[in-house]
């Protein structure tokens, strides 16, 4: 379900993902493809981790990449959950094929 909320979607991003919802900043963005793509692939992330590990291991891995590169913007650049949704918001066919587990991929030490 998509709501509209300037309040819950942080400033400087567009959208957050908080299971079972999607929140935009602004109603035009319902028409965005790619952003609806990106949250929708956190849609999935969240279901197949069962919602509360995914933001406990969303968390964690903030933390561990701000200490890795001491920037708000790199670390949350570099959170696998992110580097999947990001490197496949284009494609809006990824879900279709999208195997379970699949940001494990984007985990980098």
């Amino acid at each position: 379900m998509i709501l509209i909320s300037k309040h819950i979607v942080p400033k400087g991003y567009q959208g957050i993902t908080l299971y079972p919802f999607v929140f935009l900043k602004q109603p035009h963005l319902k028409e965005d493809a790619v952003l609806l793509n990106h949250e929708r692939i956190h849609l999935k992330q969240q279901l197949e981790l069962l919602v509360i590990p995914f933001y406990i291991l969303y968390v964690l891995e903030f933390l561990i990449r701000y200490l890795q590169y001491r920037s708000w913007q790199k670390a949350y650049a570099n959170i696998s959950f992110e580097r999947e949704a990001y490197r496949h918001e284009k494609d809006l066919n990824y879900l279709k094929s999208r195997s379970l587990f699949s940001f494990l991929k984007y985990y980098k030490c």
